[in-house]
């Protein structure tokens, strides 16, 4: 459950090290918590200090993010329920809100992501649960 002023990982490698949540994009009423598979507005806080010129971000700016693990449980259509040990996401690029901003996606994202527009990150990443 994530909720705005929420401070989140960056699992890719565009550059981002810590991200704090400003705004959760969710269609119908006002939503207060965001769950995995949701999208969020974020703000870079701090950046990798390795990649500072090759950095694809830079402090301070905003972006679009999908969120890719909870702390909380989360249950599966199986019957299987999981957690991660961070909070963390995947940010996306400004215009094409499907498109991941990095090449790479360290980790493993829920299997939930295959069906769905976000099948390239999937295709991205260390793997599936």
């Amino acid at each position: 459950m994530i909720q705005v002023q929420t401070l989140l990982n960056v699992s890719d490698n565009s550059g981002g090290k810590i991200v704090r949540c400003l705004k959760i994009l969710k269609k119908g009423h006002q939503t207060r918590y965001a769950k995995i598979g949701d999208l969020i507005t974020v703000s870079v806080q701090q950046i990798r200090s390795k990649n500072k010129s090759t950095s694809k971000v830079k402090k301070g700016d905003v972006l679009v993010a999908l969120l890719v693990k909870t702390r909380v449980f989360s249950s599966s259509k199986h019957g299987v329920s999981f957690r991660f040990d961070t909070n963390s996401v995947v940010l996306l690029d400004k215009d094409k809100k499907t498109k991941p901003l990095a090449t790479r996606i360290l980790g493993l994202v829920p299997r939930s992501f295959r069906n769905s527009k976000f099948s390239k990150i999937v295709s991205l990443s260390a793997g599936v649960i």
